[in-house]
């Protein structure tokens, strides 16, 4: 009887644990800044960088800040940090990211999307770090997809051409040869890149090749391959080789990364680069989307 009374109680407790830790699984949406940073860094609840933190924008979501100024590899610890807040254990994470957010994130998955992380407790200190949660790790992280908005991955002619202050770190690793050996963009750990590109350029943005938002080209915000920009335009270009939806080649037969699929051209010329405080450019295009799957 005794024996079998133990084995009651080890089986509520198992149960108890079990149900624990279902209990404690949580999506959450993180955002990840691109050049010129204003979020407090370490604060999750700082959206200064995209608008209003009142605005919706995915099921639990997270502002990821770090400088936006100095290099990727300087500042990369703060991308990881939050990924192993948020993203370990039973939880999982939506992460939208914009311009040189894009670039860091994908820097983040090639070189470390592969190795052991501790699993954290989602309760972050003013640092940005959270405790380790049941002392046991686990091979990466728990990443649903990646949405890009305006992604720099491939970087842009305007640090090319010295159009941004040359003496930022991170202008530096903007530049298109630079961007686009800095990893392998096609080791994303087998998470998708969504790429939203936005085309409503500028006179000054002349020296980007083809389509762009006054920042960033079509070969970089389409997720193109390539040791260098290219130029890459809307169908109703003639005079441009076309950026092509989802995984497929392009027009000319340049290549995406794999894991990345062009979802949103911007056939209209209608978003730019921007946010402006306000949720607004091509990153509400991605906003939106991410409203109606970050859930």
């Amino acid at each position: 009887m005794m024996k079998f009374k133990r084995l009651l109680v080890s089986l509520f407790l198992l149960s108890s644990t079990l149900l624990a830790n279902i209990a404690s699984a949580e999506n959450y949406t993180l955002w990840v800044n691109g050049r010129g940073g204003g979020g407090v860094v370490g604060n999750y609840a700082s959206f200064t960088y995209w608008g209003p933190a009142s605005t919706a924008a995915g099921v639990n979501k997270k502002a990821v800040n770090w400088d936006g100024y100095n290099s990727i590899a300087s500042q990369n610890g703060k991308i990881r940090d939050a990924l192993d807040c948020f993203c370990t254990g039973n939880n999982w994470c939506y992460i939208a990211t914009h311009s040189a957010g894009d670039l860091m994130m994908g820097y983040t998955l090639a070189n470390y999307g592969s190795s052991s992380r501790m699993k954290k407790n989602a309760v972050a200190n003013s640092s940005g770090q959270c405790s380790n949660s049941d002392g046991t790790a686990q091979t990466g992280w728990n990443i649903k997809w990646v949405r890009a908005a305006s992604g720099a991955g491939g970087g842009s002619e305007l640090s090319d051409a010295g159009s941004w202050a040359l003496s930022e770190p991170l202008v530096k690793d903007l530049k298109t040869t630079t961007a686009r050996a800095m990893y392998n963009h096609n080791s994303t750990a087998n998470v998708w890149f969504y790429m939203y590109a936005g085309a409503k350029g500028t006179v000054y943005s002349g020296i980007l090749p083809g389509q762009d938002d006054e920042a960033v080209s079509y070969h970089s915000t389409g997720g193109v391959a390539g040791s260098a920009g290219r130029s890459l335009c809307n169908p109703s270009d003639w005079l441009c080789n076309d950026l092509t939806m989802g995984t497929a080649a392009n027009e000319g037969g340049s290549a995406k990364w794999a894991y990345h699929s062009v979802v949103f051209r911007d056939d209209n010329e209608a978003y730019n680069h921007y946010a402006s405080g306000n949720w607004l450019g091509i990153i509400s295009v991605v906003r939106t989307a991410v409203v109606n799957s970050a859930l």
